[in-house]
Protein backbone atom coordinates (compact mmCIF):
# COMPACT_ATOMS: atom_id res chain seq x y z
CA UNK A 1 0.00 0.00 0.00
CA UNK A 2 1.29 3.57 -1.29
CA UNK A 3 0.36 6.39 1.14
CA UNK A 4 0.32 9.97 1.00
CA UNK A 5 0.03 13.19 2.65
CA UNK A 6 -0.78 16.91 1.80
CA UNK A 7 -1.01 19.64 3.96
CA UNK A 8 -3.37 23.17 2.74
CA UNK A 9 -3.34 25.76 4.63
CA UNK A 10 -6.53 28.42 3.21
CA UNK A 11 -8.18 31.44 4.69
CA UNK A 12 -11.70 31.27 4.49
CA UNK A 13 -15.07 32.57 6.93
CA UNK A 14 -17.71 30.73 8.24
CA UNK A 15 -20.68 30.83 10.23
CA UNK A 16 -22.31 28.40 11.93
CA UNK A 17 -25.92 27.38 12.21
CA UNK A 18 -26.45 25.84 15.63
CA UNK A 19 -29.79 25.06 17.81
CA UNK A 20 -28.14 26.82 20.92
CA UNK A 21 -26.51 29.97 21.39
CA UNK A 22 -22.66 30.49 20.87
CA UNK A 23 -20.42 33.13 19.17
CA UNK A 24 -20.12 31.08 16.08
CA UNK A 25 -23.30 31.56 14.92
CA UNK A 26 -21.90 35.23 14.23
CA UNK A 27 -19.39 35.54 10.41
CA UNK A 28 -15.65 34.94 11.62
CA UNK A 29 -12.80 33.65 9.66
CA UNK A 30 -10.15 31.33 10.17
CA UNK A 31 -6.59 29.98 8.61
CA UNK A 32 -7.45 26.53 8.42
CA UNK A 33 -4.63 23.51 8.41
CA UNK A 34 -6.06 20.93 6.38
CA UNK A 35 -3.81 17.39 5.97
CA UNK A 36 -5.33 15.51 3.35
CA UNK A 37 -4.17 11.30 3.23
CA UNK A 38 -4.46 9.37 0.04
CA UNK A 39 -3.58 5.36 -0.28
CA UNK A 40 -3.37 3.39 -3.19
CA UNK A 41 -2.41 -0.33 -3.92
CA UNK A 42 -1.41 0.34 -7.39
CA UNK A 43 0.37 3.45 -8.23
CA UNK A 44 -1.13 5.51 -11.66
CA UNK A 45 0.22 5.43 -15.09
CA UNK A 46 3.00 8.63 -13.73
CA UNK A 47 3.96 7.02 -11.03
CA UNK A 48 1.78 8.76 -8.17
CA UNK A 49 -0.82 8.01 -5.48
CA UNK A 50 -2.62 11.08 -6.76
CA UNK A 51 -0.81 14.36 -7.85
CA UNK A 52 -0.18 16.62 -5.20
CA UNK A 53 -0.99 19.49 -7.19
CA UNK A 54 -4.56 17.73 -7.98
CA UNK A 55 -5.38 17.52 -4.55
CA UNK A 56 -4.25 21.32 -3.68
CA UNK A 57 -6.30 22.79 -6.71
CA UNK A 58 -9.87 20.26 -6.16
CA UNK A 59 -9.35 21.78 -2.31
CA UNK A 60 -7.86 25.01 -2.07
CA UNK A 61 -9.59 26.47 -5.18
CA UNK A 62 -12.83 25.91 -3.74
CA UNK A 63 -12.78 27.34 -0.44
CA UNK A 64 -9.68 29.39 0.01
CA UNK A 65 -10.24 33.12 0.66
CA UNK A 66 -14.29 32.18 0.64
CA UNK A 67 -17.58 32.69 2.64
CA UNK A 68 -17.83 28.24 3.13
CA UNK A 69 -21.35 28.87 4.12
CA UNK A 70 -21.64 30.88 0.40
CA UNK A 71 -19.62 27.85 -1.24
CA UNK A 72 -20.41 24.57 0.50
CA UNK A 73 -24.14 22.88 0.61
CA UNK A 74 -23.96 22.02 4.12
CA UNK A 75 -23.09 23.77 7.54
CA UNK A 76 -19.83 24.25 7.47
CA UNK A 77 -18.32 22.98 10.68
CA UNK A 78 -14.80 21.52 10.82
CA UNK A 79 -16.40 17.71 10.73
CA UNK A 80 -18.22 18.29 8.12
CA UNK A 81 -15.00 19.96 6.13
CA UNK A 82 -13.29 17.11 6.99
CA UNK A 83 -15.99 14.51 5.17
CA UNK A 84 -16.05 17.24 2.19
CA UNK A 85 -12.34 16.82 1.79
CA UNK A 86 -12.20 13.29 1.81
CA UNK A 87 -15.07 13.81 -1.17
CA UNK A 88 -13.02 15.26 -3.32
CA UNK A 89 -10.17 12.94 -3.65
CA UNK A 90 -10.63 9.64 -5.24
CA UNK A 91 -8.01 8.24 -3.54
CA UNK A 92 -8.41 9.84 0.02
CA UNK A 93 -9.29 8.07 3.08
CA UNK A 94 -8.90 10.43 5.74
CA UNK A 95 -8.97 14.43 6.45
CA UNK A 96 -7.31 16.40 9.32
CA UNK A 97 -9.20 19.84 9.95
CA UNK A 98 -7.46 22.48 11.93
CA UNK A 99 -9.40 25.64 12.91
CA UNK A 100 -7.55 27.16 15.20
CA UNK A 101 -4.65 26.34 17.40
CA UNK A 102 -6.27 22.86 19.80
CA UNK A 103 -9.86 22.68 17.80
CA UNK A 104 -9.31 19.73 15.41
CA UNK A 105 -12.20 17.91 13.20
CA UNK A 106 -10.66 14.58 11.55
CA UNK A 107 -12.70 12.49 9.29
CA UNK A 108 -11.65 8.97 8.33
CA UNK A 109 -13.52 6.36 5.68
CA UNK A 110 -14.32 3.50 7.44
CA UNK A 111 -12.75 0.29 5.29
Amino acid sequence: MYYIEKNIEVSASHHLVLDYDSKCTKPHGHNWRITIYCRSKELNQNGMVVDFGEIKERIKRVIDHQDLNEVLPFNPTAENIARWCTEQIETCYKARVQESEGNVAIYSIED
